[in-house]
């Protein structure tokens, strides 16, 4: 078999296994095909790229496991013309897909590592609409907000009081809570004029949310 028509395999083993685990939206499906999940794993781990599991990276993070940010992304419900904060740059994986469905992403990491190698593959990718910032996630972007949509990749106990604050009304923050490492529940909230709404949506697992710098 070619090495093209391995790849033209292999990315539809992908495309299956995504749909088999409940992602459907046809706009999350094109971008996570246009986004090669080969391009952010590195090392050891580079012929899993394709499998749906989280890996390691860099300063003790984990890039996803592919269905999880299809279901994420797919909760977020990201129109064409939003504004989208994401807090947790990691690899730059789901923010290359979300860049693909919205007007313009913002990306914090507290590890400045993360965020010069996520920004050098965002270019080499020529995604123009994505910025990435050292900064301590859980205070969010004050000076760009407020935000259509929000999506945060690592646990907290609770959604961070300055992140639901600097989400629109009408706009939804995609977030997994729990305060153990083994159980947390990925939950959704709507921003509407009284206050907010929460749906839990599934069990997941995630680095948590830590305030401040990283030392790397």
């Amino acid at each position: 078999m070619s090495d093209e028509s391995e790849a033209a395999e292999r990315k539809m083993r992908f495309l299956f296994a995504l749909r088999q685990r409940g992602v459907t939206d046809p706009r999350v499906l094109a971008a996570m095909e246009r986004v090669d999940r080969g391009e952010f794993v590195r090392g050891h781990f580079e012929d899993r790229a394709y499998e749906d599991t989280p890996l390691p990276i860099p300063c003790g993070q984990t890039i996803s496991q592919p269905s999880v940010v299809g279901l994420m992304t797919q909760a977020l419900e990201v129109g064409a013309r939003d504004k989208v904060l994401e807090i947790g740059t990691g690899s730059g994986y789901q923010a290359a897909i979300l860049s693909l469905l919205c007007r313009r992403v913002y990306t914090l990491d507290r590890h400045r590592r993360l965020v010069t190698e996520g920004e050098a593959l965002f270019r080499h990718l020529g995604l123009s609409n994505i910025t990435a910032m050292v900064m301590d996630g859980s205070r969010g972007l004050p000076e760009q907000a407020p935000f259509d949509r929000i999506m945060v990749t690592a646990a907290a106990e609770d959604p961070p009081g300055p992140l639901l604050a600097q989400l629109k009304i009408g706009g939804i923050m995609v977030i997994p809570v729990g305060q153990s490492d083994a159980v947390q529940t990925l939950i959704r909230v709507r921003r509407t004029e009284t206050g907010f709404d929460y749906d839990e949506l599934r069990q997941v697992r995630f680095v948590p949310l830590v305030e401040g710098l990283g030392q790397t």
